[in-house]
């Protein structure tokens, strides 16, 4: 679909594919089955075990939530590389393709359903830093786990897939952990002890004075977006 969503009729796939059209419509159901079935297969990772699997098992396993969310950070580096681009693809098409629409709200919706399982999990492990809801949660890693972030960071500005995994991996335990761990005991690239403190001084300075009223939520979550990717550069 090089040439665009639209653009790209199912003769030119099936022809692509060296298969009939009616293959492609009864494999797929047209083009947004396509999209789906790639969306799919990219959420598997790589590897024989499905990264929700791999994922599941350092969630149900490892004690230490920082290096839960290190690892997560390195699964959306997996993950996003093979959906990204067909949900970017897709969505730029999907004002006038309402079949299309109802996918991606459809992909969109079992997305966040997926980061409330891993909210929960965290919330009830004791793991969230006080004051952070359930909702909270699960919109924090709904955002950073987003095709839209991935688009904007690493297919518009560039930045290597290491370094965009480590940012969303620091990020992440920013907004949601207190900030209890030792340097020694923090996964490589995390904030430094105080960093939470540090980050809501230069929040009330930057952002809460400057743009009052803001709600703090809202103040904190950027502020931390704005200076881990500073650090993480």
């Amino acid at each position: 679909m090089t040439r665009g969503y639209a653009a790209t009729t199912v003769a030119a796939i099936a022809a692509q594919a060296r298969v009939s059209v009616e293959t492609i419509y009864k494999g797929f159901g047209g083009k947004p089955g396509l999209v789906r079935a790639i969306v799919e297969r990219g959420l598997a990772g790589a590897g024989p075990v499905p990264a929700e699997q791999r994922s599941d098992q350092i969630r149900d396993t490892v004690p230490d939530p920082r290096r839960i969310l290190a690892a997560w950070g390195a699964f959306v580096t997996e993950i996003a590389p093979r959906t990204a681009p067909i949900l970017t693809l897709a969505r730029n098409a999907a004002a006038s393709d309402p079949e299309l629409a109802a996918l991606l709200g459809e992909i969109s919706a079992a997305r966040l359903e997926r980061m409330t399982v891993n909210a929960r999990a965290l919330s009830d492990a004791g793991h969230l830093r006080r004051g952070i809801t359930l909702a909270q949660a699960s919109d924090i890693l709904w955002t950073y786990s987003s095709p839209e972030l991935y688009e904007l960071l690493v297919l518009r500005r560039g930045w290597p897939a290491e370094h965009y995994g480590r940012f969303i991996a620091q990020a992440m335990i920013a907004a949601l952990l207190p900030p209890t761990a030792t340097r020694q005991d923090a996964p490589a690239g995390s904030p430094a002890p105080g960093a939470a403190a540090r980050i809501s001084q230069i929040c009330r300075a930057r952002l809460l004075d400057r743009y009052e009223p803001m709600p703090a939520q809202i103040g904190r979550f950027t502020c931390v977006t704005q200076l881990i990717g500073h650090d993480a550069a």
